[in-house]
């Protein structure tokens, strides 16, 4: 029940956002854990403005100690970025920096490291630094993330909590993203960790929304005219249930079942796009 009340008053709230807002001029580079495909990282660098660009690194979902050194070895040793600033932003009075914000509305490249997705919706929304964030999105810069870095992208977030072993409703637990990811729910380590009943189940409730499960070692960039083409090495699975037919069953333990028929399921490939507006896949004609 709270599950389905927060999503419903959360919906309600992003289609009023949405129906007013332009279209961002900034594309999203997201990983869905593990490696990190050179291509994708390249392409963030480039879209950012070149290595010369100034990139700021939100380490926010992870506890470990090295991580900021990890993303300042990664960009400035690995990828040769000259202006590399990582946000020390840890906990929701961290992002309430007037400074920072400034800071992070000027860049040219956010990105989020992996480790815990609540922990960087926790930290950002409704504070400055997270409203800086989406108003540089909104201005053209290049947002990027791997695994959480990628889970908090869209309106609605999945937790990790909840039982996956079953198709019914409120048995993903979710909580509000950053948004910047419009009009999807984003999954991570989607093949490598099996988790397609947990998105099928966020999906069949919430059939407006796109299920985009991105796997390790894979990447997509999605540009401002609501495609996205595949990078790196794995898969990428949709789920579009916008046209399809939600079926609610009988009562479980677990919640009401759900099926559905005439959802379309895509597995892409790196090369591939999809179009959301359009609801196709084609290949593409540029080079991953």
């Amino acid at each position: 029940m709270r599950n389905g009340l927060i999503a419903a008053l959360f919906s309600l709230t992003v289609s009023a956002g949405m129906a007013s807002a332009a279209t961002p001029k900034g594309n999203l580079v997201l990983i869905g854990g593990g490696s990190k495909p050179a291509a994708a990282m390249t392409k963030f660098v480039e879209l950012a403005g070149g290595p010369d660009a100034a990139i700021i690194v939100f380490p926010t979902a992870s506890e470990a100690a090295d991580t900021p050194a990890y993303y300042r070895d990664l960009f400035g040793k690995e990828l040769g970025c000259s202006d590399v600033f990582v946000a020390p932003v840890h906990e929701r009075a961290d992002a309430l920096d007037e400074v920072l914000a400034a800071r992070v509305a000027a860049a040219g490249g956010i990105f989020f490291g992996g480790g815990d997705q609540r922990r960087i919706t926790s930290a950002l929304n409704g504070t400055p630094v997270g409203e800086a964030v989406r108003d540089a999105y909104e201005r053209g810069a290049v947002i990027g993330g791997t695994s959480a870095g990628t889970a908090c992208q869209s309106p609605l977030m999945i937790t990790g909590d909840g039982d996956f072993t079953v198709l019914t409703a409120g048995n993903v637990v979710l909580t509000e993203g950053l948004g910047l990811f419009r009009g999807v729910i984003v999954d991570q380590h989607f093949v490598a960790r099996r988790r397609a009943n947990r998105l099928l189940s966020v999906v069949m409730e919430h059939p407006d929304l796109v299920g985009v499960g991105v796997d390790e070692g894979t990447a997509i960039w999605v540009r401002p005219d609501s495609t996205f083409l595949v990078l790196g090495d794995g898969w990428v699975v949709v789920f579009d249930a916008r046209r399809a037919t939600v079926q609610r069953g009988a009562e479980l333990a677990s919640g009401t079942a759900l099926g559905v028929h005439g959802m379309l399921t895509h597995v892409l490939l790196p090369g591939e796009t999809f179009d959301l507006e359009r609801h196709e896949t084609t290949a593409s004609d540029a080079a991953p």
